[in-house]
This record gives structure tokens, C-alpha cells and sequence, in this order.
């Protein structure tokens, strides 16, 4: 699946900026009509369908929509003539033969990298607009981006201040924020920028803040989220670290190791979590602002007013 591994990419994998090709574009899931028919059989109610403003600054211009009516041409159609962008998260759980793409993709990863245990797997479908982007945010996750059909650019940020503090990755591990926050234009200075093109593929480091502008025609990517020891050690780390800033006022540090206060920190935000109440079905975070029209791609009309819209 991938072509160019070697041992100084396997090394560093997780800890850098790493950029790979591949041969997924070689298979026929990302032509228009199978993408029309995944849209179609992908549970409508899980479909991420945003849209956003241009200004990079303007990150809350980020808004979520409903298609409920549209057929899967409808909405590819609605797409390429709109200001959209398509998450399909979890493809790998819905459809078999994105599960199939997911197990390849992790045993390739654990194939090259020593000891590697790739778990927590998310593979989802990105399918956006000439023109979209995708603000400053940050993933929990590990993650790696596939780019399949079209062009795109990615900025990878520092993961430190004043590009992202402790207590911003605490709240976003702690699922008290949204992923995309605010940026300043003067940090690009301090980026990686990265041109994909279809046959690349990009891994960062996790929790790195980054931003993604398409180029002028359709974009088709595979994003995988995943977790492995390391990363899940972490993300438990931010989590108890976020209660004991919120409920003691500390100021803790991140541990890296299986030190002591790193796996007390673990203990901690297993315990919470676990008695913690969640919820059973699934609801999306953002309320639906728009809907789509299949008479008019790409023209976003005012959605009906529901109680989760009022409650947000």
C-alpha cells in the first residue's frame, strides 16, 4: 500500500512530519459513481456536511448542514458546485470495503514500525468542494491523511505555545471544545506547508495544530485516526491533567514515560471516564444551520428550527 518506507521513516513515525506515497487511487471506490453510491449507503444521519466562510481568521464561520432528501449524485453534485465539505467518519464500520482498506492500513503501519499496535481505528471519507477548507484545529488522535483525487495544502503548526497551549489540548481531550480554534496568520511563518497531491499521503505528530485549503477541483481523501500505546498514554495524560487544572488549579506537565505520575494520571482518567455518564446514541455537536437542495447544488437554504438548535 505504501511505497517509499524506510527505516528512518519507521523510526520516526509519531514523532515527525512524515510524507509517503500510495496506490489507492488505483482502486475503483473514488470514482464519481461509487462515491455517489457510498453517499447513498453511508447512514445519512452520520454524514458530517459542513460548509465555511473564506477568512482564515473567521474559524466559527464553520457551520453544519442536513441532506436528508438528496440522492448520493445529488450530493456529490451539490458539492463540486458548492462550498462544502463531506466527513464520512468511521467508513471502516459501515461499509465492508472500507474495513478492508482500515485493516490493511494498520497492519502496513505495524509492519514497518517495531513494536507498533495500532488500535482505535477510524477511517473516514472526506469528499469537498474546489475552494473548501478546514481551520486550525487539532485531533486527539494520531492521524494520516490519504489524498486520493484533487490537490490540497496542509500547514503543520509547533505543538507548543503560542500555537497551542497545555490547557487548549486538555479541553479538546476532554471533549469541552470544539476541534478548530483561533489562529493567527502571523504563525505560518513557523508551519510546514505541504502541497498533497492524489497519491500522497502525510502523518504528523499528535495533537499538532493544522489547517487545510483545497485547490480549485474536487477533493477525495482518506483521513485514519487511530491510536497506539504512546498516543493513548498521552491522551490519558491530558485528560487528568485538564481535571487537575480545572478542579485544583494546577498547572501540570505532560509525562511521556510509564512513570509513576503518568500511570497515576492513566488511573485517574480511566476512573472518571468510567463513571462518568455518556451518552447512548449518537448526536452531533453542532446543530444543523442548512440544508441543500437537489433542485440547486450548491445552494444552502435556512434549516427548520429544531430543539437542539435552540438549546445550543
Amino acid at each position: 500500500m505504501i511505497d517509499d518506507w524506510n527505516e528512518q521513516k519507521s523510526a520516526a513515525f509519531g514523532r515527525e512530519t512524515l510524507c509517503f506515497r500510495h496506490r489507492l487511487g488505483e482502486r475503483t471506490l473514488f470514482t464519481d459513481e461509487a462515491l455517489a453510491g457510498i453517499l447513498d449507503r453511508y447512514p445519512r444521519e452520520r454524514l458530517g456536511i459542513y460548509t465555511m466562510g473564506e477568512d482564515l481568521a473567521d474559524w466559527q464561520s464553520w457551520r453544519r448542514g442536513a441532506a436528508d432528501q438528496l440522492s448520493g449524485r445529488d450530493l456529490l453534485a451539490a458539492v463540486k458546485a458548492g462550498r462544502l465539505w463531506l466527513n464520512l467518519r468511521n467508513t471502516d464500520k459501515h461499509l465492508p470495503e472500507f474495513a478492508d482498506i482500515c485493516t490493511e492500513i494498520a497492519a502496513d503501519k505495524e509492519r514497518h514500525v517495531r513494536g507498533l499496535r495500532v488500535f482505535n481505528r477510524d477511517l473516514g471519507l472526506l469528499i469537498s468542494s474546489p475552494g473548501a477548507m478546514v481551520f486550525y484545529h487539532l485531533d486527539v488522535p494520531l492521524s494520516s491523511l490519504w489524498q486520493v483525487r484533487g490537490e490540497k495544502r496542509i500547514w503543520f503548526y509547533p505543538r507548543s505555545d503560542p500555537f497551542v497551549s497545555d490547557a487548549q489540548i486538555e479541553r479538546f481531550v476532554r471533549r469541552q471544545a470544539e476541534g478548530q480554534f483561533a489562529f493567527d496568520p502571523t504563525w505560518d511563518a513557523a508551519a510546514t506547508s505541504i502541497q498533497m497531491k492524489p497519491g500522497d499521503m502525510v502523518t504528523w505528530v499528535q495533537n499538532a495544530p493544522h489547517r487545510v485549503v483545497n485547490g480549485p477541483m474536487l477533493n477525495v481523501s482518506l483521513s485514519m485516526e487511530f491510536m497506539t500505546p504512546a498516543a493513548a498514554l498521552r491522551a490519558n495524560v491530558l485528560y487528568a491533567n485538564g481535571l487537575l487544572r480545572q478542579r485544583l488549579g494546577a498547572r501540570p506537565r505532560v509525562q511521556s514515560g510509564l512513570g509513576p505520575a503518568a500511570l497515576a494520571k492513566v488511573a485517574l482518567a480511566r476512573v472518571v471516564k468510567a463513571t462518568t455518564r455518556r451518552p447512548r446514541s449518537y448526536k452531533a455537536i453542532l446543530p444543523a444551520t442548512f440544508t441543500l437542495d437537489a433542485r440547486e447544488p450548491g445552494v444552502l437554504r435556512p434549516a427548520p428550527i429544531t430543539e437542539d438548535a435552540l438549546a445550543a
